[in-house]
């Protein structure tokens, strides 16, 4: 009897690789990947991944994490779309007033955040 060997579907791939799966190429779209493929692709990824990686276009996730805010505020902000490296860039340098505010909103979060976890330590040694 031979194992049959798992595979990973393209889009679960994409978002473990951080990815914009409409922006990869077909054969990518189409192809479940094995966790050998899968891995290599980590390990030594070929030009379109490099590339992407590198100018985007990027799904939400990767756009909240780059400008500092979280896929919520994208979200109340209108930005539905993937956007690219340049676009996140010109983001960044002249900040609209929406992107002010959810960056300082995110940053209140994580400090709120690490205060609990900073309380639960310290309540835990007492």
């Amino acid at each position: 009897m031979s194992a049959q060997q798992q595979t990973m579907k393209p889009a679960t791939a994409a978002k473990k690789l951080g990815i914009h799966l409409p922006s990869t190429p077909e054969e990518f779209q189409q192809t479940p990947l094995t966790r050998e493929a899968f891995q290599s692709l980590q390990s030594s990824p070929p030009e379109w991944l490099v590339q992407l990686r590198l100018t985007g276009p990027h799904p939400k996730q990767e756009v909240a994490r780059k400008l500092g805010v979280s896929t919520s505020g994208l979200a109340r902000a209108g930005v539905t779309d993937a956007l690219t490296t340049e676009q996140i860039r010109a983001l960044l340098e002249d900040q609209p007033e929406w992107l002010r505010q959810e960056r300082a909103t995110q940053a209140q979060v994580r400090a709120d955040a690490a205060y609990r976890k900073k309380a639960a330590a310290d309540a835990a040694r007492d």
